[in-house]
């Protein structure tokens, strides 16, 4: 059986004995059932990697002892954050997943025009808790020793107008150049996926203002979320470590 992977939410210390948290307890005890004497493999966001056996399983609890920790850096070399406006049911959880899969360093949920999801309140806030778990599972599965952070959801123009020395990117389908045609070189980029229905003809005046950049994927016109793994796929090809 492959060992399973686990984040753990505090640093490790090698040759430390401690409690899982209490997710990760039940994860091990109750659903993979795993006994005393039996290994899995810790990380807490720090790019160590902890090897630990299993000391003692109870009902609500399950104590490991650490190895040694061993740095294990999977980060692409490319800096990339992604602006995704809200997408509707499981599109969104979607998108997180696999865009972390893809080596995404940040995402920032989004409200625009167009966007066809209602979001607040304590909603808003179950849904962002919903989301940074997804993050943390996608980098169980495969092997990211950081965990990418899933920011507070904020208005399209809002996080148009942060500044910092990204590249900036938004897909539109009459844009003049493609990721291929991007001077190099490339290591931090700022890529703004729109909603379903695209983003408003205001809205993308207001992108340009903010610096940013139309590219276009290619002829056919993709879902929202296949817009973003597909862009993200380029820009790791091309700038990353996708080969």
């Amino acid at each position: 059986m492959r060992i399973p992977r686990i984040y753990h939410p505090e640093p490790l210390v090698a040759h430390g004995e401690i409690a899982l948290s209490e997710d990760a307890a039940n994860h091990v005890g109750r659903v993979l059932r795993m006994n005393q004497g039996q290994l899995i493999q810790l990380f807490d966001g720090s790019n160590q990697v902890f090897d630990a056996e299993i000391v003692r399983v109870d009902k609500k609890s399950v104590l490991v002892k650490l190895a040694e920790g061993v740095e294990q850096n999977l980060e692409s070399p490319l800096d990339l954050h992604l602006g995704q406006v809200i997408s509707r049911g499981e599109k969104m959880e979607f998108t997180i997943q696999k865009s972390i899969e893809l080596g995404v360093s940040i995402i920032t949920p989004l409200f625009s025009e167009r966007c066809g999801v209602k979001l607040d309140g304590e909603r808003l806030t179950k849904k962002l808790q919903q989301w940074q778990k997804i993050a943390i599972a996608a980098c169980e599965q495969c092997g990211r020793n950081k965990i990418p952070e899933v920011r507070d959801a904020m208005s399209l123009e809002v996080w148009c107008a942060e500044q910092d020395d990204s590249l900036k990117l938004n897909l539109h389908p009459r844009a003049q150049q493609s990721i291929n045609t991007l001077p190099l070189p490339v290591n931090k980029v700022r890529l703004l996926i729109g909603p379903e229905g695209g983003l408003s003809s205001d809205e993308i005046a207001m992108t340009s203002g903010y610096g940013f950049t139309d590219i276009l994927l290619g002829p056919r016109v993709l879902r929202t979320e296949t817009t973003a793994l597909t862009a993200i796929t380029a820009l790791q090809v091309r700038f990353g470590d996708l080969g």
